[in-house]
């Protein structure tokens, strides 16, 4: 799909058209063996992408982020203003990932998009991309956890509590580490099984929503009403931090891109699953929001329980179980396609030797032909980074900081990096045709404005509670691989590695077969 024709002056790289031997041949291309398992259809590419931006997961676990910051308005509106710009995002991406369909992705599409140092663009590229994956992974987890937490408590007692959730984020994301140990093509089924149970999730939820309570919000309140309880003075800078609902549910999706190695006909169905997981997105997720806001009963005990509180005030004790559980299998499905993502991007940083004992997070599983010790680097990374969740109570406002900042920084770096390449970037069969340009520069701009803005304290006073860390964290990881490009790494980090020459590709190839 290409929404302009390109110009007879510009050529497209030897990308085939159809085929998973076509797939192959390109990949080779790009200097790799096929050593994944190349299963997945262009649906269960998008399945995954869709499944991580999850609107049941982001839209109700960062819900309160919303009604703190500027409230019913910023919920409504900021949801469509921001789906608009990271649809511009996504596009500009999507472009790129029809030119290198590769599970590097981002990183791989910065070294070979750089004019010179390439190298350098691809190391940070892919730390920006590696934090803020792993950071994503424990958002969503802790999030889910967060939400089932009350549904425990209602349902058995197991009281809402830092400790208490960290229990069970634990619990998940071990959840999630195991599933993925069974293949790609149960990730595959997963992710299909997914995708509809959103979309019949949102249907019933919204319905619920509409039909039970006996109270509902005017029309006036839903979209108008502004709130600020973030303790700020300004009302415009609630505001801005309440946009971080929107902005941090709508990510994830260069997960198509990490997947494109294990997806048929990969450089046309990796960019419409980035592309159409955004747009779908989009749109159930404002539908929620809406049913959602309309059914608030107590403002102010909305903003301590979030949408749970919401839906047991708004449609009694059993229907709102119901609500609560329907949500979290979504968030469940959300986390699983997560660490699936994360592992790939490490997998392939690792193949190029740009993590601390790459060799062991590079191996797979040879009958599966799985990352399986990536799998457990994701796990383990966010685990980490959700720790101090254990005594912060802002911490998982932070945690989706550091998501968005580090996914969006490495969304955007190919696109900066495109646009310096003009007429000189080598299109894939899916491209922006005359719009690459200009959506690509804004694209740019907004990326720059939300990585400032959401590095900034979100709520008034700053206490040890509230403190948002997410530009420590940011600044460690950052930090430590800045140093050790210096120390050490500059000498020998070329970026993305030629696997070996054909006949080396071929063997590599046989010998997974032969295992099989």
């Amino acid at each position: 799909m290409s929404l302009d024709e390109p110009k007879a002056s510009v050529p497209n790289p030897p990308t085939p058209s159809t085929g998973e031997n076509d797939d192959e041949k390109r990949l080779h291309e790009l200097g790799y063996a096929q050593e994944l398992s190349r299963t997945m259809s262009g649906f269960s590419n998008f399945a995954v992408s869709f499944t991580i931006i999850s609107v049941l997961t982001g839209c109700l676990t960062s819900y309160t982020i919303g009604l703190a910051g500027g409230g019913p308005v910023v919920i409504t509106w900021g949801w469509l203003f921001v789906g608009a710009l990271t649809l511009l995002v996504a596009l500009a991406m999507a472009e790129v990932c029809s030119s290198y369909p590769t599970a590097g992705g981002l990183y791989y599409w910065a070294a070979k998009l750089a004019p010179r140092n390439g190298a350098a663009w691809a190391w940070f590229t892919g730390w920006f991309n590696f934090i803020g994956q792993v950071a994503v992974t424990a958002g969503i987890v802790y999030g889910s956890a967060a939400f089932l937490n009350p549904l425990l408590d209602l349902q058995f007692g197991f009281s809402v509590s830092l400790g208490h959730t960290f229990v069970l984020f634990v619990v998940i994301l071990a959840a999630h580490a195991l599933l993925n140990q069974f293949g790609v093509r149960l990730v595959a089924l997963l992710g299909t099984v997914s995708v509809w149970w959103h979309v019949a999730g949102v249907a019933f939820v919204v319905g619920v929503l509409v039909f039970k309570p006996a109270h509902h919000q005017s029309t006036s309140f839903v979209f108008t009403e502004f709130v600020n309880e973030t303790g700020w003075q300004y009302g415009a800078y609630a505001a801005l931090i309440g946009l971080l609902l929107s902005q941090y549910t709508l990510t994830g999706y260069d997960a198509s891109a990490h997947m494109t190695e294990e997806t048929r006909d990969a450089a046309r169905s990796g960019p419409k699953g980035i592309v159409n997981s955004v747009l779908i997105s989009i749109v159930a997720g404002w539908v929620l929001l809406l049913g959602v806001t309309f059914a608030i009963q107590d403002y102010a005990k909305s903003v301590t329980g979030g949408p749970a509180e919401i839906f047991i005030a708004a449609t009694g004790g059993t229907m709102g179980k119901l609500l609560i559980l329907i949500s979290f299998v979504a968030q469940f499905f959300c986390g699983m396609a997560s660490v699936t993502a994360n592992s790939r991007m490490i997998y392939a940083f690792s193949r190029d030797g740009a993590l601390p004992f790459s060799s062991f997070w590079h191996r797979i599983n040879k009958r599966a032909r799985i990352p399986t010790n990536a799998i457990w680097l994701a796990a383990g990374g966010a685990f980490v980074l959700a720790l101090p969740a254990l005594w912060n109570k802002t911490a998982y406002l932070a945690v989706t900081s550091v998501a968005v900042i580090g996914l969006y920084i490495a969304y955007v770096t190919p696109t900066f990096l495109r646009l310096r390449q003009g007429d000189a970037f080598q299109r894939g069969p899916w491209h922006l045709g005359r719009w690459s340009r200009p959506i690509g520069v804004v694209a740019v701009v907004w990326v720059a404005f939300i990585s400032v803005l959401f590095m900034l304290p979100p709520a008034n006073p700053i206490t040890v509670d509230t403190f948002n860390y997410a530009p420590i964290a940011v600044l460690v990881v950052l930090g430590g691989a800045g140093l050790w490009w210096i120390v050490s790494a500059r000498k020998w980090f070329t970026g993305p590695k030629v696997q070996g020459s054909p006949e080396e590709l071929a063997a590599i190839e046989n010998e997974l077969k032969a295992i099989a």
